[in-house]
């Protein structure tokens, strides 16, 4: 059976949406099957992997609101075992809607459970905010990963998300873990850099991801040429820290089943 994973923090700009698309990226070039489910209105996962939204007919808005078939939604991807089910701006209106539909926070537990055993991961882009699309992602994963940028401020507003996840933990999902904090955006030669990543792994222990991924200007230029940057720049260092990344995931969860 196949692992979701919520990549979430509702602070912006801490690099959720780069890591989305170039970890799935990642396990798919390792040889594992994976679907990223883009569940940000904004749609960033979706064009930065090539899908043209406009022309979509059928993605997470449909699956969450209209229910259609989850497999209507699912479309492949240029990289060999990766798949998407993209998202649409449609998707801010999801909020409201859901409200006045029952379980409203167990649609998308519904949507991936027919599929779940189809891949080895499921990877879900959480947009930047604690409404009730991400309370639904993180209804319907197994675990959550939180990106934290390497900046000042680094740790505001993380004891929200950690409460909300207690909160869905108790009431909405017993399964949920934190599968670790990844230190992103990480610039070695800054002093203040190296005092977050310390300040982070202080807090957290063995619960930050021993991979970092590092400032990188390829990893900003392939997701604006709809390509993870495994395929626009190999050899680059935001593709090697996401392959380890992805390398330190497989491990990871290997040791745990």
């Amino acid at each position: 059976m196949g692992k979701i994973i919520a990549i979430a923090n509702q602070k912006g700009g801490v690099g959720k949406t780069t890591t989305s698309i170039n970890l799935a990226a990642s396990l798919a070039n390792l040889g594992k099957r994976v679907l990223l489910v883009d569940a940000d209105p904004q749609a960033n996962a979706s064009s930065g992997l090539g899908i043209d939204v406009k022309e979509m007919k059928t993605t997470v808005y449909e699956c969450l609101i209209d229910e259609i078939k989850t497999q209507e939604a699912i479309f492949g991807t240029s990289v060999e075992n990766l798949f998407i089910i993209p998202s649409h701006i449609d998707l801010v209106g999801a909020e409201i809607e859901l409200l006045n539909i029952e379980n409203s926070k167990k649609r998308m537990r519904d949507m991936l459970l027919p599929v779940k055993n189809d891949y080895d991961f499921i990877l879900i882009d959480c947009s930047p905010s604690l409404g009730l699309i991400t309370v639904n992602a993180l209804t319907a994963a197994d675990s959550v990963m939180i990106p934290v940028q390497s900046e000042y401020f680094a740790l505001e507003g993380i004891g929200k998300l950690l409460n909300t996840i207690k909160i869905i933990k108790s009431q909405l999902n017993p399964r949920l873990n934190i599968e670790g904090f990844l230190l992103t955006m990480f610039d070695a030669r800054l002093r203040y850099a190296n005092q977050v990543a310390e300040e982070v792994k202080k807090h957290f222990g063995n619960m930050v991801f021993n991979t970092v991924i590092q400032r990188n200007v390829k990893l900003s230029e392939a997701t604006s040429y709809g390509q993870p940057v495994l395929l626009y720049e190999p050899d680059s260092k935001g593709a090697l820290n996401h392959i380890e990344l992805a390398k330190e995931l497989i491990a990871k969860n290997s040791t745990n089943n």
